[in-house]
């Protein structure tokens, strides 16, 4: 199993929005989530910072790089992109910042 987390950067204000969107997620998304072996996703809110962190884990590292590339992961970055810091007006997928794991107790 392969872990990852993320970190993001959620505008002003949104937690609740963005919370209300994901506790109605798009169940094509979901799908395509679990189809690329991604399970055990979390995200955890730091309102300090409005820092989104999330977490995951995957069966296979390289399915991972596939997800960007889907049309509902497409659809769904222009959903959320008035709640989150994005790459540009254009790609609106979120910035993300990759974490490095340095402990992990099994």
């Amino acid at each position: 199993m392969i872990r990852r987390s993320f970190r993001l950067t959620l505008k002003e204000g949104k937690i609740e929005e963005y919370k209300k969107r994901h506790d109605e997620i798009w169940p094509e998304l979901s799908s395509a989530l679990t189809s690329l072996g991604i399970s055990n996703y979390s995200i955890y809110y730091d309102s300090k910072d409005n820092t989104l962190i999330e977490y995951m884990e995957l069966t296979d590292e390289n399915r991972f790089d596939e997800l960007e590339g889907l049309s509902i992961v497409k659809k769904w970055n222009i959903y959320m992109q008035d709640l989150l810091i994005t790459k540009s007006s254009i790609d609106a997928s979120a910035v993300e910042d990759e974490l490095r794991e340095v402990f992990y107790h099994k």
